[in-house]
């Protein structure tokens, strides 16, 4: 039985200050007319009945998710009771499926992907349901288009796209000529975060890996029956507290011998930070990518402008290389080159 749990806890810091704890970068529609997670929503209907997609956030964002996808069930929505990485995530949103389901097919999606060509997309999903049903946890490695440090690489032998293998390393955001050497060798993918495995095969691989997950996860599993939202959330939070706070992929994903990649080339994009503008959107004849906004410019190049009030009006003068961020609250101008430490501006904004 496939199912979906689709995680939507981020805490918006990469997008600030258009994106804020309350209203994370999933919920924005800055990418596209539709929320990162309506599309991510919307991606996997074709595939299953809307009772077999779970979403997995936390009490802060559950309103804007509420109003966002109205048309999903108060039982489908996981409340996690704490920030306690993908691991625990993973392992307590799969507990809660499998309140609904025997022994279901899980598989795990982020909410603010950005993915073209669908179809693509769901054929990969179905071979992987496949693979998975044969005691494989299953991951989904993107073909390299371009040198990347901000993504973790997945090393495999063959790399025939749609042909699944053993995945033989996993290795976290290389330096630049690491990365240009996986590029160059053709043997490495991009970790895409995806995942699909039966929930027995779950339970055997924490038990092996991460004992800590697998007891936590038992001793919820005794406490609850059916999901009821924030009431469950609050009745486990005691027992989710001593999660570990691990990811999946040093959880299990570099430990065990049971993981398969599939090597996949559907466009896609983790949008991982304001540089991701750049990928997804056309510049104009100076390099300057602008949403939400009416641009003039002189004497200005190379610079991503990014407004959450359609049309506003935006003027540069000898302006280079800079993120500008609007809202009507705050305004952001960074330097490009220093996009990875937003996150101090974040923390020093909220004191």
């Amino acid at each position: 039985m496939l199912t979906f749990l689709i995680m939507a806890g981020g805490s918006g810091e990469r997008f600030w200050p258009l994106s804020t704890r309350k209203k994370p970068k999933q919920l924005l529609k800055i990418f596209d007319e539709k929320s990162l997670i309506r599309l991510a929503y919307e991606r996997v209907l074709p595939l299953v009945d809307k009772d077999r997609i779970f979403i997995a956030t936390n009490e802060v964002q559950l309103d804007a998710l509420k109003e966002d996808l109205s048309e999903i069930s108060d039982d489908r929505i996981i409340i996690e009771p704490d920030f306690k990485d993908t691991a625990s995530a993973i392992s307590y949103g799969s507990l809660i499926i499998s309140k609904y389901y025997d022994n279901p097919t899980i598989c795990v999606l982020a909410s603010d992907h950005l993915i073209k060509d669908e179809d693509n997309f769901r054929s990969t999903i179905k071979l992987a349901e496949y693979v998975a049903s044969e005691g494989q946890i299953v991951t989904l490695g993107i073909t390299p288009d371009h040198i990347e440090t901000g993504y973790g690489y997945i090393k495999v032998k063959e790399n025939i796209v749609g042909v699944p293998e053993k995945a033989l390393e996993f290795t976290e955001k290389p330096k630049y000529d690491i990365a240009k050497a996986y590029y160059e060798s053709k043997k490495y993918l991009w970790n895409s975060g995806m995942f699909i495995f039966r929930y027995d095969v779950l339970l055997e691989e924490l038990k092996k890996h991460s004992y800590n997950h697998y007891i936590t996860n038992q001793n919820i599993a005794k406490l609850i029956d059916k999901n009821e939202g924030v009431l469950t959330a609050k009745k486990v939070k005691d027992e989710f507290m001593n999660f570990e706070k691990k990811s999946i992929d040093f959880a299990i994903m570099e430990k065990s011998d049971k993981i398969s990649v599939i090597p996949s080339n559907f466009l896609w994009n983790d949008v991982g930070g304001y540089l991701a503008f750049e990928d997804l959107f056309d510049a104009d004849e100076d390099g300057n990518v602008s949403r939400n906004n009416s641009l003039i410019t002189v004497d200005s190049s190379n610079n991503i402008i990014v407004s959450d009030k359609k049309y506003q009006r935006v003027s540069l003068l000898g302006v280079n290389n800079m993120i500008i961020s609007i809202t009507k609250d705050e305004i952001l101008i960074a330097d490009k080159k220093d996009n990875q430490r937003i996150k101090e501006i974040v923390k020093k904004a909220l004191k």
